[in-house]
């Protein structure tokens, strides 16, 4: 069966990601056609990329938190990505942990679920061109979720009827394109030392 990984991609203290990636699996766990689970950055603490050799090298990870983390993307078949938008883009964290990793991400699915002042559709503009690099398929439908509508008092997540049926459509075509991807990977698998 097809396996999705819901990255939640800060670690801010307050973060509203939390709530967010726990509605995306919530809306998940409901479905017979993958299986979801969330990854949490704040699980796999990486320090600033501390790898001397390039992450195009796959099965030369010098250390054990980038072993632990390959491991665990290599793990899955395609992607929801949680993120905010800080400043234009996308915070830091996830930035350095998509940097630590190449094979691992190649040939997979990926969609965008964001939050933020105008919804935190800038973030997934530069995830979109990140992924692009890494070989990842990223699918057209988003969900931007803004600070003003869909959290109350900018702090409780409150999506309206919208908001889901607009994840139910990027789930689909998340879980679509890592099937159709599937004989790709399989030509390509990641050795992890």
């Amino acid at each position: 069966m097809i396996k999705i990984g819901i990255i939640l991609g800060s670690t801010r203290p307050g973060r509203k990601g939390e709530q967010v990636a726990q509605w995306v699996h919530g809306a998940a766990a409901h479905r017979s056609d993958a299986e979801f689970e969330v990854i949490d950055l704040l699980d796999h603490p990486l320090p600033h990329l501390d790898e001397s050799a390039p992450a195009v090298s796959p099965g030369r990870h010098q250390h054990e938190h980038t072993r632990a983390w390959a491991d665990a993307i290599a793990s899955f078949d395609g992607f929801v990505m949680v993120t905010p938008e800080y400043n234009h883009s996308i915070p830091a964290v996830l930035k350095n942990a998509i940097d630590y990793l190449h094979a691992e991400w190649n040939n997979k699915a990926v969609g965008f679920v964001s939050y933020g002042g105008v919804g935190g559709a800038r973030a997934v503009e530069q995830l979109r061109l990140i992924c692009g690099a890494l070989r990842m398929a990223d699918v057209a439908p988003q969900v931007t979720l803004s600070l003003r509508t869909d959290f109350e008092n900018f702090a409780t997540f409150k999506p309206g009827d919208h908001s889901a049926t607009a994840l139910d459509t990027l789930l689909d075509q998340v879980v679509a394109w890592s099937t159709a991807l599937a004989p790709l990977r399989a030509t390509s698998p990641v050795t992890i030392a």
